[in-house]
């Protein structure tokens, strides 16, 4: 191995475990070295000097009784490049995809007050196809979109927002009570994606996923809708993992990594 690509290598290493200790600081209010080393599973010798470099820059702060912490500094880089993301121009590419491996229609949308709002729209491989469109509200109770965008509201706000919609049933399967809606929430809390099984429009199921933002937030949900003659239920295990999988992705680029620990 010649000198060059061995300190090309070296160079890599430091930038991994510098990046490894930022991300543990991030998850501490403040951390003293013994357990900063234990975390980041670091020789003390060699963060002391990772930790120097970084207080140098203006990124790390040591306090008087030896804890570490990061600094405003790195909020202040993360929030430049949250101002240029635009949430339709990262997640067009991938609804594209999605619609072309699923060839079914795609919808992203947001919630606006009591509703949720179409803000993209992939059109189905088919002839006959959603009667839908960007900018059009639907609503938080019976639509897979809704839905999700309501059940991932604290408590008190989605309390709140249930109290002032009227459950208008579109269809026989529409919940009718806000108890049934509530329980439905929580199973959607709980496994991560929600469906309209027929409760907007007849004959059309959706299947949907969240969207997060580098909080954690919901700040979108992704569907796919299928006409019933075409969803093959004995597939719907895949499609929701496949669903979920984009809106994964998106969520990645809006700075969203699930922790698997």
């Amino acid at each position: 191995m010649g000198d060059a690509e061995e300190t090309g290598e070296k160079q890599i290493s430091a930038v991994f475990r510098t990046v490894r200790v930022l991300e543990i600081l991030s998850r501490h209010k403040a951390i003293n070295l013994e357990n900063l080393a234990k975390e980041t599973d670091l020789p003390k010798a060699t963060l002391l000097r990772f930790l120097g470099t970084l207080a140098n820059l203006g990124y790390v702060y040591r306090d008087p009784y030896d804890q570490y912490s990061l600094t405003l500094k790195m909020f202040s880089v993360g929030s430049h490049s949250l101002e240029h993301l635009d949430l339709l121009r990262l997640a067009r590419p991938v609804a594209d995809a999605l619609a072309e491996q699923l060839g079914e229609t795609v919808h992203m949308g947001i919630l606006e007050d009591d509703a949720a709002i179409y803000v993209l729209k992939v059109e189905s491989k088919y002839t006959i196809r959603m009667h839908s469109r960007v900018g059009k509200a639907i609503p938080l109770y019976c639509t897979a979109i809704g839905k999700m965008l309501l059940s991932d509201l604290e408590k008190d706000e989605r309390k709140a927002v249930i109290s002032r919609i009227k459950l208008v049933p579109f269809t026989p399967h529409t919940l009718k009570t806000p108890a049934a809606l509530e329980k439905e929430l929580a199973e959607i809390r709980e496994n991560g994606w929600s469906m309209d099984r027929e409760e907007h429009e007849e004959g059309v199921s959706c299947i949907c996923a969240p969207v997060r933002d580098y909080t954690g937030k919901a700040v979108a949900a992704l569907s796919v809708s299928w006409p019933m003659f075409r969803f093959e239920a004995a597939e719907a295990d895949s499609y929701v993992a496949t669903i979920r999988k984009a809106a994964a992705e998106i969520s990645g680029l809006l700075g969203f990594h699930e922790r698997k620990d």
